[in-house]
């Protein structure tokens, strides 16, 4: 889930509550749901409209930092969903080395996608923007999918710092469940798909010279994308993360995370134009940080 920049720019500005559904470059149809926007996978056009009892009408998108102040449990912790990098407690610790309670739980109507460019790949050399292969994952609302997901908490002194690092991200707040089905007490933050002229307009203010900090020095103009494929290293790590969770997190990361295409699921394409990703070695210095 982390794309680390060392450029951070002012604190959270507030986000725009209305983002225009065309912001998404999404072959699924777009429902309005409250304050965020939901994918009918697969759907016709339909109208904008959604009934407040609609399932992922229970989440929330975070305007500002007030909104997460709003989650903190009284012992001072906020609850935090990984699902791609983060399904490795080792890499989670490596970010929220405080971190406690780390579990598997259940996300109804959501689904994961590698759909984003991620600069930290550019960084750390491990990104091919000659194959395209350069992608991160996010999650986006996706009806009837579920995912399985890792949830823990961190403190509310991490929280700022959590916020900025993942800025080319829309925060929700979300209920995950057990894996019986329970609904957890508290909701869980989320890192859902963005859009770049949001990212561009609220997170960089309209500063291209902002936007040259966090992405144009790596010659990406475009963020989110469906003609990307996941970085290799990263995507191994992310297989290999949910394999260690057991055979239920790994079957669902295979079938409910997606290419960008939102068509080719990751077990497919590990099967075909992917296969001798899982075989590959990250480089050296590398080893540690992404071996699952």
């Amino acid at each position: 889930m982390s794309c680390n920049c060392h450029f951070f720019p002012p604190p959270l500005p507030r986000l725009l509550r209305r983002p225009s559904p065309s912001t998404f470059a999404s072959p699924s149809a777009v429902v309005r749901c409250r304050d965020f926007l939901v994918l009918r996978c697969g759907a016709s056009p339909i109208s904008m409209s959604t009934p407040d009892d609609h399932p992922a009408g229970r989440n929330t998108e975070l305007q500002d930092q007030s909104d997460f102040d709003n989650l903190v449990s009284p012992d001072g912790l906020i609850s935090i969903c990984g699902f791609g990098s983060l399904l490795s407690e080792k890499s989670a610790r490596s970010t929220f080395p405080d971190l406690v309670n780390f579990r598997v739980a259940r996300l109804d109507d959501f689904r994961r996608v590698f759909a984003h460019v991620a600069p930290i790949f550019f960084e750390r050399g491990i990104a091919k923007p000659e194959t395209m292969e350069i992608s991160s994952l996010s999650v986006e609302p996706c009806v009837d999918e579920t995912l399985l997901v890792a949830v823990f908490e961190i403190g509310k002194a991490e929280v700022p710092a959590f916020i900025q690092r993942e800025l080319e991200f829309r925060f929700l707040a979300v209920i995950p469940k057990t894996l019986t089905g329970d609904p957890f007490e508290n909701p869980a933050v989320l890192c859902a798909q963005y859009s770049d002229e949001e990212f561009f307009n609220v997170r960089c203010k309209g500063s291209k010279e902002t936007y040259f900090q966090y992405y144009g020095r790596y010659n990406i103009d475009k963020i989110w994308r469906d003609d990307v494929l996941p970085c290799r290293v990263y995507l191994r790590h992310c297989v290999l993360a949910a394999k260690n969770l057991g055979d239920a997190v790994y079957n669902n990361f295979l079938d409910h995370t997606y290419l960008a295409n939102r068509k080719t699921t990751i077990r497919r394409y590990l099967e075909t134009s992917g296969a001798g990703i899982m075989e590959e070695e990250p480089p050296e210095s590398l080893k540690t940080r992404y071996a699952g």
